[in-house]
């Protein structure tokens, strides 16, 4: 039996309907859980910067959870004096929400990274040891080829040592820029020194070709192979965020109080 052209239409927009009404009603009710997991995965990502969960570990989420409350103990600092910012529940506090709100962020000075706001305060993470703040786990964003990566980096107590780096979050090319995730890459970091000589300028980069190893080359990490423009984002977003315009302040008021106040 033909149908007319009304009827066509008709049933094909009652389908559309009830199908978009049972993916709303998904996206709300599993709202809470993809936000939980979330978490869950960041706390990972930190753990993992800190060494304190191996590459391809699995632990229950139960696990995760409380080893991070264990050893890790988030601050929030105001990035423009570098001191803690009292008052502010760092367990609820959102950067990327701070971030993306004008009253509560500053527009950021042009910058390679193309960061462009700059939350008025950040989270930032001591791995403890005993009472002693054992590393800084510090968030990092920038711009690479197709996206903004999103991760940490982990520097020691003597402020110019890296510990290790990671990315939560990005959308670069699989086996390119994507190549940020992988574990040889990321070994290549612990050891390699932010500042040069002088000790005041930041010289960590991603260079194209090979480094040399930490030794005689302690500024310098091995570039991502046909991903230069990826691999200049990680330099510029790194650099960004030790600077004046990021964590500067804060790493020159943690290396006169160290940690105090944790």
């Amino acid at each position: 039996m033909r149908r007319s052209t009304t009827y066509i239409i008709g049933f094909a927009a009652a389908v559309c309907l009830v199908c978009s009404v049972i993916v709303s009603g998904a996206a709300v009710s599993l709202k809470d859980r993809q936000e939980a997991n979330k978490v869950l995965d960041r706390q990972k990502k930190v753990l993992g910067v800190a060494g304190l969960m191996k590459e391809g570990e699995e632990l229950k989420p139960a696990e995760v959870t409380q080893l991070f409350k264990d050893k890790i103990v988030p601050r929030v600092v105001t990035l423009k004096t570098g001191e803690y910012a009292d008052g502010v529940d760092a367990t609820t506090f959102d950067q990327r929400k701070m971030r993306s709100d004008p009253a509560t962020s500053t527009k950021a000075p042009p910058n390679d990274a193309k960061v462009l706001r700059v939350p008025n305060n950040a989270l930032v993470y001591h791995v403890m040891e005993g009472e002693k703040v054992k590393l800084l786990i510090l968030p990092i964003e920038g711009k690479g080829l197709w996206s903004t990566l999103y991760g940490y980096l982990a520097v020691q107590p003597d402020l110019n040592t890296i510990s290790g780096i990671t990315f939560y979050e990005h959308a670069e090319t699989p086996g390119l820029g994507g190549e940020v995730d992988n574990p040889r890459w990321k070994s290549l970091w612990p050891g390699r020194k932010i500042y040069g000589p002088e000790g005041d300028t930041v010289k960590i980069e991603v260079i194209k070709g090979q480094a040399g190893p930490v030794e005689s080359d302690p500024n310098r990490v091995d570039g991502l192979s046909g991903a230069t423009i990826t691999s200049r984002g990680v330099t510029y977003l790194v650099r960004f965020w030790l600077g004046e315009n990021g964590f500067g302040p804060y790493l020159k008021n943690f290396k006169t109080t160290q940690g105090k106040g944790a």
